[in-house]
């Protein structure tokens, strides 16, 4: 393993000197580096002795690009049968994102600094090369094209094409608590009256629900299953003796059907009076969906399958239930937000307009305290409820709006007993 200087004439007479780094890697190949400046080749001759020492070397010529390793990794992801949301989800930070500023990067050339730079061109909308009008993401947007990059590292690293994550590497350095509170600082804490409906908002659309949207908003409302879960939702799910509703499946943006989106996705949760009697009247009117097989009579079979379907019985659209039903029972219900349109007319929209918005709520009735209203549950039961899978993700969420033991009430009462004693 050795530095040394070369020098050659061009063919136009011009003299020409360059910086070698020649080198046998781990596996005993020749392998030659050429630098323009001894620093630098000094610099790669130091790194290569170390990961040629640890096994761990790939030299630049047998690299791969990041495009090549992305590929690898993205046909990886099918063959483990990860979700299609998913997999498009991962297709889009490759090619909208990763490849316009890395598919012709060597693996071997990325660097912490290099990937730090990347991060900051996604922030501040700097264009990709040959592009001329850039895009600028948001820091949540990058933080996961981020952590794309560094699962295709990943899969490089355990196929033997880079030595390193680097990603990993920048991870690493950082205080990680530090970047926890400056990640939750910029979220902000969910708010009632903002992201999270108030009681008085609910009463008034439960007050206003009606045809066959009211079904499963009140379930949304009182159950706080997640969207895909509603339209997944079916009735061998429901167990009126026991007035208890069990969530093991969901619906796909697909419309496909799979398992819960995680182990603890999988649970029980307990129906109150008001939702029974709900489903229970629904049950009755709920569409079938037709199975293509026709009776002795010849009339088509069909089966009572899903509890929130669409109106042939198949698996309903988000979009409908949001377009259709939501933000409609909003309006009438007064939950809404106005604004001027260019014009100068005032439009009225419904001020929250997601179904994970309701879930929200459901975990603030969960929390609160059976004085205003709510079930004052512990943290674990809480999370159990969710389908978290960690009680940390539920205290990260929810845990500003658990009752304190500092409230002035409960100080009063406490200082109270103490004196009371003396």
């Amino acid at each position: 393993m050795s530095v040394r200087k070369r020098t050659w004439t061009t063919g136009k007479g011009e003299q020409r000197e360059a910086w070698i780094v020649d080198y046998v890697d781990q596996a005993g190949r020749r392998c030659i580096q050429t630098f323009e400046r001894k620093k630098e080749a000094d610099a790669y001759h130091a790194t290569v002795r170390v990961e040629v020492s640890e096994g761990t070397h790939t030299a630049r010529s047998r690299s791969q690009t990041v495009r090549e390793a992305g590929e690898a990794w993205h046909a990886t992801c099918e063959r483990n049968g990860l979700e299609r949301g998913t997999l498009d989800q991962y297709r889009d930070h490759l090619e909208h994102h990763i490849y316009p500023f890395l598919a012709a990067v060597k693996l071997s050339d990325l660097s912490a600094p290099f990937v730090r730079e990347f991060q900051d061109k996604l922030l501040d909308g700097k264009p990709a090369p040959g592009a001329t009008e850039g895009k600028q993401r948001s820091p949540a947007l990058v933080k996961k094209v981020v952590g794309s990059l560094g699962s295709l590292l990943s899969d490089a690293q355990e196929r033997g094409a880079v030595s390193r994550n680097v990603v990993r590497d920048l991870s690493s350095r950082r205080k990680r608590g530090s970047a926890k509170k400056a990640e939750r600082r910029q979220r902000g804490k969910l708010k009632i009256g903002a992201d999270i409906p108030a009681p008085a908002e609910i009463r008034s659309l439960v007050a206003k629900l009606s045809g066959r949207w009211r079904p499963i908003i009140m379930t949304a409302i009182f159950t706080g299953l997640r969207a895909s879960e509603l339209r997944g939702l079916r009735w061998i799910d429901i167990d009126f003796a026991r007035n208890e509703l069990h969530v093991r499946q969901r619906a796909d943006a697909y419309n496909e059907i799979g398992a819960p989106k995680s182990e603890s996705g999988e649970r029980t949760i307990p129906m109150p009076p008001i939702l029974i009697n709900t489903l229970r009247e629904w049950k009755l009117k709920c569409p079938r969906r037709d199975t293509g097989k026709k009776d002795g009579s010849g009339e088509p079979i069909k089966v009572l399958e899903l509890v929130f379907p669409n109106g042939k019985g198949n698996i309903e659209s988000l979009s409908n239930i949001l377009k259709r039903g939501l933000a409609p029972a909003m309006i009438a219900a007064g939950v809404t937000l106005s604004s001027k349109d260019e014009e100068g007319k005032e439009v009225v929209e419904a001020k929250y307009t997601g179904l994970h918005s309701l879930r929200h709520f459901y975990a603030s009735w969960c929390i609160n305290r059976r004085a205003e209203g709510g079930l004052e549950l512990p943290l674990k039961v809480v999370s159990g409820r969710l389908g978290h899978s960690t009680i940390a993700m539920t205290a990260d969420v929810y845990g500003h709006l658990f009752p304190r033991g500092d409230d002035g009430a409960e100080l009063e009462a406490a200082e109270r007993q103490l004196l009371a004693a003396t």
